[in-house]
């Protein structure tokens, strides 16, 4: 069988597919040193090579931030490395898995977005994650995009992290709290992926690039999130400082940083669901994992 090549295998999800498609068919699993993504001869040799029967492009420049100076990288990662795996995708006659985001959107609208929503974004990481969907469309290959949003995991760096990195250090924390969206476990996204390629080899893959919202239910502000992270923290165990109550809620405008993030980060994941007969579950779950985990190691590491 021919085998699943996966690309940025050391990232929050790139680790968490390693783990979901295994099961699936042989898989090649390639981080940054064995392919740099945007060495784009370098990665269309390595597709080449592999001839896989399907791509899970996992690899993505993250840093939101920095990418405001950073514009020509971002690109090249985010929007130049998709397209080159979306044409030789379609050269190979081979389908792509593709993730995005939901800073592709301004936050303005009132209700979740929807896939037909127009993007508008605000940021050179929203620009270039969106500009790598144009991309993929471009080539005509066949492509699943799955957009998502507050990707966090065992692995790397994310939300959930930092905050129990800062609840050990600081008695008080403050937190945007007019910001809302769906914390998405990389987990959650993995499986997704895996079901997703399971349904496509039975009933066929589309013959054109296709667009779904993937995030997990239960959208709340950065700050209620916070809140969530510390209170489960300290009753797992944790040695924390901050509590709960310490974290204080603030705007947008008090907390200013390069990139402007959307406001409304809620998507809409009705169209997956009813394509791929799934019903998304809440975060706190995953959440709850993921602490557990991460306490297991702490204690282990003493």
């Amino acid at each position: 069988m021919r085998p699943i090549l996966l690309l940025g295998k050391d990232g929050q999800v790139g680790w968490e597919l390693q783990r979901s498609l295994a099961p699936l068919a042989p898989l090649v699993a390639l981080g940054r040193s064995e392919c740099d993504v945007g060495e784009f001869d370098a990665l269309r040799e390595a597709v080449r090579r592999v001839r896989p029967r399907v791509i899970v492009n996992a690899a993505a420049y993250t840093a939101v931030d920095r990418a405001e100076q950073d514009r020509e990288l971002a690109f090249r990662v985010n929007a130049g490395a998709p397209g080159v795996l979306a044409e030789e995708a379609r050269s190979l006659d081979i389908p792509l898995i593709h993730y995005s985001t939901d800073y592709v959107f301004d936050g303005e609208k009132a209700e979740s977005y929807v896939e037909t929503d127009a993007a508008h974004p605000q940021s050179v990481y929203g620009s270039s994650k969106l500009a790598g969907e144009h991309a993929i469309a471009a080539t005509a290959a066949r492509a699943i995009v799955f957009r998502t949003s507050w990707v966090f995991g065992e692995r790397g760096g994310n939300f959930v992290r930092t905050i129990l990195r800062l609840a050990k250090e600081r008695d008080s924390l403050r937190v945007v709290a007019d910001q809302f969206g769906a914390p998405t476990p990389a987990a959650l996204i993995a499986d997704v992926t895996a079901h997703a390629i399971a349904r496509l080899d039975r009933d066929g893959w589309p013959s054109r690039a296709d667009l779904y919202h993937l995030a997990a239910g239960g959208p709340v502000s950065w700050h209620a999130f916070a809140v969530a992270i510390v209170a489960a923290a300290r009753a797992l165990g944790f040695e924390l400082r901050l509590r709960p109550e310490a974290i204080e809620a603030i705007a947008t405008e008090q907390y200013p940083l390069p990139a402007k993030r959307p406001k409304n980060s809620r998507m809409n994941c009705a169209r997956l669901e009813a394509r791929y007969s799934l019903v998304l579950p809440g975060w706190e779950t995953y959440l709850q994992r993921m602490l557990r985990a991460l306490r297991a190691c702490e204690n282990q590491n003493r």
